[in-house]
């Protein structure tokens, strides 16, 4: 099993940052990949940034040259940094852990944290 916890988030004015964190606890060793996604009141859970364990990172469009998802693998630690923050970026942020064994695939969800852009 896999524990995620989450971290960071809060009240930020547009423009401003916000760095989260997402620290995994448990049987760690079989995680490949971990993720941020977001969901806004009234909207569908959106994947916002994902990362691999050798590194590779992928953006989704909307927050490209904002944000940045970095890890450490030997600290089973994933962060996000954001910038240049847009009140649409207004969600509660989740982090995500992909663990693959063999056949055995499994996702495991952290509790989320609020990030709130607004004047």
């Amino acid at each position: 099993q896999v524990q995620l916890v989450e971290s960071g988030g809060g009240l930020v004015q547009p423009g401003g940052s916000l760095r989260l964190s997402c620290a995994a606890s448990g049987t760690t060793f079989s995680i490949t990949a971990m993720a941020w996604y977001r969901q806004a009141p009234g909207k569908w859970r959106e994947l916002v940034a994902t990362i691999t364990s050798r590194g590779s990172t992928h953006y989704a469009d909307s927050v490209k040259g904002r944000f940045t998802i970095s890890r450490d693998n030997a600290k089973n630690t994933v962060w996000l940094q954001m910038n240049s923050l847009k009140p649409e970026d207004t969600a509660v942020y989740y982090c995500n852990a992909l663990e693959e064994n063999g056949s055995l695939i499994r996702q495991y969800w952290g509790q989320g944290t609020q990030v709130t852009v607004s004047a």
